[in-house]
């Protein structure tokens, strides 16, 4: 029994020093009652966290820069990217949100830029994605009259999407600005099994017959859709790129049949194809794969470095074209994808080749297959958490990219401030005399002149003799070389009043240094004033570098900040319209400068124990 209540104790105690520990003691002690039994440390840290506003303000600082640290290295940052089939997209995951009526009931999909369509056995069309083409047209209008035809197929472009009846008629509708519902008579009046393939692209669409005709219409100023007429006849296939289209002849070759002069898909014809039966083509925006009756892929164009073929063992027998990716079925009844992979659109799932796959349907930037169950599985792009940008840049990772540019751009200007301020304060209230007085000057001429101005004089004079890349270190060093006025008065005033302590007259008796009874001895005891003040100073560099941003100096994009992420949204029509380029940067950025003025008036009251009784 005494085994027992022995082993009770020493849990007892246990339990008691890690609340202790943890949660401190019961007793409620005085400010000053605690200085007496603990370090001044740890009164600080008590005296912290009796701040609830302080508190608070460090778990929110945490939280975010925690964020803008760890979120690039699972987002990098591309600064050539720019995507423009994704400009001003508004946030949200649903590109890929297949309607459940769909399932099982499949006939066809097409997909354009952020939406896609699909066709039901029973003629239902059902449309899903970022639908909204422009603040007045939405894909998701089906006109009436396409509602109440027997739709037999479809066809989907970036922005408008076509569908056809079981007579032949070719409905339109979606962006038909550019003359995509301009149909040729020709077309008009054909009958549905006349029609070999219809396809839609870049603001422009195509019906090609049974008897190897290809009528194009839509847009003809920007789009090089000029056909020649002797390949009239002799078409088998044909598909579009961004801005051009290619075509499989009856002799099994492929053509291009716009403009030939200075074109990259007449220059980089690979030789080696030459000779060869073609069975299939694909296109991206950029360039086109043909598939050979061998099994072997060919692609030219100006995206080949990316869409080389990997190596692989069975050969190929289908291939299918996104934006910038390619995804070719195996003979052995796989499927491998290649290209771009930013948004996973190349990573074909490991359930595609587990499954009976009866369909595949390959878009920009996602791809659906259709299983022998009428099971729907996707890859690729959902959306975007936060939108995108006028660029169609995703604005969470230039948000995560540019608070780390300018969480860098403010702790390296404080440091440098700091550094400064700490010295030539120092030395000023030590010395005095002649030392004092030239800072003092020096500190006065720089304190008067408008910190802005002078910033914007800087920036715009020095900073053309840099390139864009390198106005990060520009705008780094100029904050901190402006902003150690105030910290370096401060810090003479203390040295001056420690200086005529006893301390230091002993240091001097025992033959110290100067440069340490400064250093070592006066200046550690306003630790807590430079502190203080390199935390609310933290804040003022990040605003001042958003200012010169936003004022069009200081970093210059593509380089993400805060402050030109503000400026890009800086526009009446963008406030209106894209709220979401505005809205998230400035609540993080507004939330960050909220976090680190709570935590300097935290950390000057803790650091004054009698500021509690005020």
């Amino acid at each position: 029994m005494s085994e027992i209540k022995t082993e009770k104790k020493k849990r007892s105690r246990l339990l008691t020093w890690f609340r202790r520990g943890f949660f401190g003691t019961k007793k409620e002690m005085s400010i000053f009652e605690e200085e007496q039994i603990q370090g001044p440390i740890r009164t600080i840290i008590s005296n912290f966290r009796r701040k609830k506003p302080a508190m608070f303000g460090l778990i929110m600082f945490a939280v975010i820069f925690l964020t803008v640290v760890i979120g690039p290295i699972f987002s990098p940052l591309d600064l050539s990217y720019v995507e423009n089939a994704h400009t001003n997209m508004p946030p949200g995951f649903s590109m890929l949100s297949v309607p459940g009526e769909l399932k099982g009931n499949v006939k066809d999909i097409g997909i354009g830029n952020s939406f896609s369509v699909g066709l039901s056995n029973d003629g239902n069309l059902y449309i899903w994605g970022n639908t909204a083409i422009t603040n007045s047209i939405d894909i998701a209008d089906i006109p009436d009259e396409i509602r109440n035809a027997n739709i037999v197929d479809i066809a989907v472009g970036n922005d408008h999407a076509l569908a056809i009846d079981d007579a032949g008629r070719i409905y339109v509708w979606g962006n038909t600005r550019q003359g995509q519902d301009k149909i040729p008579e020709e077309v008009e009046n054909l009958p549905y099994d006349q029609i070999k393939k219809v396809i839609a692209g870049n603001q422009c669409s195509g019906v090609l017959t049974v008897d190897g005709y290809l009528y194009l219409w839509g847009n003809t100023r920007t789009q090089d859709i000029k056909l020649k007429e002797e390949y009239q006849g002799r078409i088998k296939d044909f598909e579009f790129t961004g801005f051009k289209y290619m075509v499989i002849l009856d002799d099994d070759t492929v053509a291009y049949t716009g403009f030939e002069s200075d074109n990259a898909f007449i220059s980089s014809y690979p030789k080696e194809l030459e000779g060869k039966t073609v069975v299939d083509i694909a296109t991206t925006n950029n360039a086109v794969a043909a598939l050979t009756s061998a099994g072997e892929v060919y692609v030219w164009g100006t995206d080949t470095n990316i869409l080389i073929p990997p190596e692989h063992e069975s050969k190929f027998v289908e291939i299918y074209g996104g934006r910038h990716h390619l995804i070719a079925k195996m003979e052995n009844g796989d499927y491998i994808g290649w290209g771009k992979d930013n948004f996973k659109q190349s990573s074909v799932p490991d359930k595609v080749n587990n499954s009976d796959i009866e369909n595949i349907y390959v878009g920009g930037f996602y791809n659906y297959a259709v299983t022998s169950e009428g099971e729907i599985v996707t890859w690729g792009l959902k959306g975007y958490l936060l939108g995108t940008d006028e660029f169609g840049r995703d604005i969470l990772n230039r948000l995560l990219n540019g608070g780390f540019t300018t969480m860098t751009v403010g702790a390296v200007a404080v440091v440098i401030s700091t550094v400064l301020g700490v010295i030539l304060g120092g030395l000023a209230g030590y010395f005095g005399g002649v030392v004092d007085m030239f800072i003092m000057r020096v500190s006065e001429v720089v304190g008067s002149i408008p910190s802005l101005p002078l910033l914007l004089i800087l920036s715009s004079i020095i900073g053309q003799l840099l390139p864009p890349s390198q106005k990060m270190y520009l705008v780094m060093i100029v904050l901190g070389v402006v902003g150690w006025t105030g910290l370096c008065v401060l810090v003479r005033a203390e040295v001056l009043r420690g200086r005529e302590q006893e301390y230091v007259t002993a240091a001097k008796a025992m033959g110290v240094k100067e440069s340490k009874i400064v250093f070592k001895h006066i200046v550690p005891n306003v630790i807590s004033t430079i502190i203080v003040n390199a935390t609310l100073s933290f804040a003022g560099m990040m605003l001042t570098e958003s200012g010169l941003a936003f004022l069009g100096f200081g970093i210059a994009p593509p380089q993400p900040t805060w402050g030109n992420m503000l400026t890009g949204a800086n526009d009446s029509v963008v406030i209106q319209n894209y709220w979401w380029r505005w809205v998230f940067t400035s609540i993080v950025f507004g939330l960050c400068t909220v976090s680190i003025n709570l935590m300097g008036d935290g950390l000057r009251d803790a650091m004054d124990p009698r500021s509690a009784e005020r």
